[in-house]
């Protein structure tokens, strides 16, 4: 697996990821919506531009499955945001969004002096609760029936993992 900056010969794959409603409804808070390749261009070149993000396209074997990226650092508080999707059902569920994580962590706090790392999940998310648990981040919190995802409300879950407990993990494997 490797991690590597998203091109434009990803959008095709990526377009059919974003219009997956099942795939959509466990990545996003936001009711699905259909994706154009207009709009995945325009949004592919906005984020190709933005200094806040680190951005990557996930490939095993050459074949793009997924993106994953940081994002809203924080200069003050030394934090920022993780993202992923494997948006390749014939990759879910063996380990690549583990691998990739674990790659997002070590930029995070070796190379951008990240102190915490952060994200968001929906309470439903069993898959990606257990993959976050596996690299280390633990539940901060959690705003109950926070979110209208797929016709019922749904909890969203709060996760964050700090430098010396990814150290400490990195000690022990």
């Amino acid at each position: 697996m490797l991690l590597r900056a998203k091109t434009r010969a990803d959008l095709p794959r990526q377009l059919a990821m974003d219009n997956d409603v099942h795939l959509a409804l466990l990545a996003d808070d936001k009711p699905p919506l259909p994706v154009s390749m207009e709009r995945l261009e325009a949004d592919f070149e906005r984020r190709t531009k933005e200094p806040n993000v680190a951005w990557f396209a996930i490939d095993v074997d050459g074949k793009y499955i997924g993106s994953c990226g940081l994002h809203a650092f924080e200069a003050t508080h030394h934090t920022c945001t993780l993202g992923i999707v494997i948006g390749d059902p014939a990759y879910q569920g063996h380990g690549y969004g583990r691998e990739a994580i674990g790659l997002l962590l070590d930029y995070a706090f070796r190379m951008r002096n990240v102190q915490k790392v952060w994200l968001t999940t929906g309470g439903n998310n069993d898959r990606a609760i257990r993959c976050y648990r596996a690299c280390g981040f633990v539940e901060e919190g959690r705003l109950r029936r926070h979110e209208w995802s797929g016709g019922e409300y749904l909890d969203l879950v709060y996760m964050g993992i700090l430098r010396e407990e990814w150290a400490a993990g990195k000690e022990t494997t």
